[in-house]
């Protein structure tokens, strides 16, 4: 039995304001697909931290051209009181998925017909040139087509200010508010103004490759650039156009790509999904990196805002680093050139999300310079760049998710940036007769070995997402205080905003604002947050253990010991 408010919401999309195919599709899921309606219509997309982001179908929890228009009139209406009196643009660019082009071009034509200036890109762009572009055109917002590295089946909407930086609160509450008060598709101004659309595109590109060439830290002379072998692959996205130009930029000459995947396609057809954190997406690179015998593997997502890094291992196997692991590279290499070039001079900051490796910190702590926790979303990385610019610089910073940022034109992951700077990396370490895999050991040796795993559960539709909220709910009420047969010490409620010290009985304020997650601290320093993902249908579980590596040739047996500490850790959570 369906719910008679979702049926009435579904009713609605009956009405003459909604074409005939979209009509033809609702009136088939009300008469013969009742789990499939009340899946599409049970709530309304939201922004979480990636922005809006959904199933493509009809339906108000579905990407559609109805949706996707509703939310661009909220946002040219919250545009016109926030910005009175002053002439609004908006960037737009989109990435290769199916109904991409369609969604930036309604997006454009609302907008336009509100009266704002619209700076939409001629084809598919990365996520962070949007960003850039924003910053590039002093635009006061911008959006991006794209559901990152989700199945096919998605798409997404997200939305930025004029920092470059996604919505944080209290805009992204205030565009919300907006969109929900329209009552009506009538009310979207959909027919556009043409003369208020300005089309960009090359020269947007050398500007953005140009910034990012900027922030070499190699020097003139790039020592090793030319030699280092790469293959990369764009897993179909829109990483094909500007990857190999900006790697030519910073004198990376020795490329190879994997032909098949440097074709944007949005049904993705050579992985089964477009996800570099996954092992079998990166399959034909490695398989191609092994038989060109190359130094280094590269692969981006969709959007071309996250990145995957397969290196040889100390047997010389090619292996891939997680996302912790790609950031403790990057953050260290940036650090030690920093303060080689007399670069840190106590205004310089990093930036690292609360689940992310506590390995980023401590490298920090050594070299003298603040890194600042924030809640996992890249628009909170965004924000305390903008909060802080005016007194200290950002140095990089990154999240577990594969998400890394360099410097602070671009304010979002950027994989294009992330990618030219891994590589400037493991050249730096090839000049010093080390590979990219024996510089992390040489870090773990010194700071600490840090070892991460993430588990996700998934949990679909209506039903999913209670049993989720009763999962963390069951954790909140009944904190395990003892985990592998070690005290539980500190539990953080990021929900509830404040930290336990649970041997002393004491709280202290959390210095962020709210979000549903909880964090277990023990006492031999491992670490376990639980979180609901906000842009899919997961609870996530991420572990955090860290032990001593005191020599190379131990790497291997103290890897296990800790991996087994996280099987024992799992196993006794229960979920």
């Amino acid at each position: 039995m369906v719910d008679q408010s979702i049926l009435e919401k579904a009713q609605h999309w009956l009405h003459e304001d909604f074409d005939l195919e979209t009509r033809e599709q609702v009136r088939f899921l009300v008469e013969k697909d009742p789990e499939e309606l009340t899946d599409a219509f049970y709530r309304n997309l939201e922004f979480g931290t990636g922005g809006l982001r959904g199933i493509m179908g009809v339906g108000t929890n579905r990407m559609n051209k109805y949706t996707v228009g509703m939310a661009t009139q909220g946002l040219a209406n919250y545009l016109i009181k926030s910005f009175p009196d002053r002439e609004i643009s908006v960037a737009i660019a989109h990435d290769c998925r199916n109904n991409s082009r369609l969604f930036a071009a309604i997006s454009a034509n609302v907008l336009s017909a509100n009266g704002i200036q619209v700076y939409l890109f001629d084809d598919l762009r990365p996520t962070p040139e949007l960003s850039f572009a924003i910053r590039h055109f002093h635009c006061q917002s911008g959006i991006v087509i794209t559901a990152s590295h989700n199945p096919k089946e998605y798409n997404g909407y997200k939305v930025y200010w004029d920092d470059g930086g996604q919505l944080v609160p209290p805009h992204d509450e205030n565009v919300i508010r907006e969109v929900e008060k329209i009552n009506s598709v009538a009310e979207v101004r959909f027919h556009g103004d043409s003369d208020r659309i300005i089309w960009i595109g090359q020269e947007t590109d050398e500007a953005y490759i140009n910034t990012l060439t900027s922030l070499s830290l190699a020097g003139v002379k790039r020592t090793g650039h030319a030699d280092l072998h790469i293959v990369y692959s764009a897993l179909h996205g829109t990483g094909t156009h500007i990857l190999p130009r900006a790697l030519q930029a910073f004198g990376f000459s020795k490329l190879s790509f994997v032909k098949e995947q440097m074709i944007p396609d949005g049904n993705f057809p050579t992985v089964v999904s477009p996800n570099p954190e996954e092992k079998e997406a990166m399959s034909r690179a490695l398989e191609m990196a092994a038989a060109v015998g190359a130094d280094l593997v590269l692969a981006t997502d969709p959007d071309a805002d996250r990145l995957g890094v397969g290196v040889r291992d100390l047997n010389g196997n090619y292996v891939l680093l997680n996302g912790n692991q790609t950031a403790s590279l990057l953050i260290y290499y940036l650090l030690f050139k920093f303060k080689e070039q007399g670069k840190l001079d106590g205004r310089q900051f990093i930036a690292k999300t609360i689940v992310t490796s506590d390995l980023l910190a401590v490298m920090a702590a050594r070299f003298g310079v603040p890194c600042h926790d924030v809640l996992t979303g890249f628009k909170y990385i965004a924000e305390i760049i903008r909060e802080l610019e005016a007194k200290m610089s950002f140095i990089g910073g990154g999240e577990e998710s594969y998400g890394f940022l360099v410097g602070d034109r671009v304010r979002d992951k950027d994989a294009v940036i992330s990618c030219c700077m891994i590589a400037e990396t493991a050249a730096w370490a090839a000049s010093r007769g080390q590979s990219l895999f024996g510089l992390l050991l040489e870090i773990y040796m010194e700071y600490g070995f840090y070892k991460e795993s993430l588990v996700s559960v998934t949990r679909k539709g209506k039903a999913g997402a209670e049993e989720i909220r009763s999962m963390m709910d069951r954790f909140r009420s009944n904190p395990p205080r003892v985990l592998n047969g070690i005290p539980v010490t500190m539990v953080k409620d990021y929900l509830l905003g404040y930290t336990t010290n649970l041997p002393a009985g004491d709280a202290q304020p959390i210095l962020l604002p709210n979000s549903n997650v909880l964090q277990f601290y023990m006492a031999d320093g491992s670490r376990i947050t639980i979180r609901p993902s906000g842009t899919e249908p997961k609870i996530k579980f991420y572990f955090g253990v860290v032990g001593r590596l005191n020599k190379i040739t131990d790497y291997e047996d103290v890897d296990s010991v800790l991996q087994q500490k996280i099987a024992s850790i799992v196993k006794e959570l229960g979920f």
